[in-house]
C-alpha cells in the first residue's frame, strides 16, 4: 500500500503530489495519506475530479490528536 506522510509537504504541494501518486497507482490498490488535520477537502476534489476514485470505501482514523490516517482506494476496475 503506498503511503504518503504530507506533513512536512508544504500546503500548495500536497494535493498536486498526491494526485500524481494515486495517478500511478494500479486498479485496486488503496493510497495511504498522513495528515495533520481530516483531509475532508481532498476527499471532496478527488470525489469531484478522479474518476477512478472509489468514495465508496474511503477512510479516515484520528491515530493522535495531530495525525489522521485516510486511505484513498483505487476502484478495482475502471467503468468506461
Amino acid at each position: 500500500m503506498p503511503r504518503l506522510d504530507v506533513r512536512e509537504i508544504p500546503p500548495a504541494e500536497r494535493h498536486p503530489k498526491i494526485f500524481d501518486l494515486f495517478e500511478e497507482m494500479d486498479a485496486g490498490e488503496t493510497l495511504e495519506i498522513v495528515n495533520d488535520h481530516d483531509p475532508k477537502p481532498l476527499f471532496y476534489q478527488m470525489q469531484a475530479e478522479v474518476p477512478a476514485f472509489d468514495a465508496e470505501n474511503y477512510r479516515v482514523e484520528r491515530t493522535a490528536p495531530t495525525e489522521f490516517v485516510a486511505r484513498f482506494p483505487k476502484k478495482s476496475t475502471q467503468s468506461p
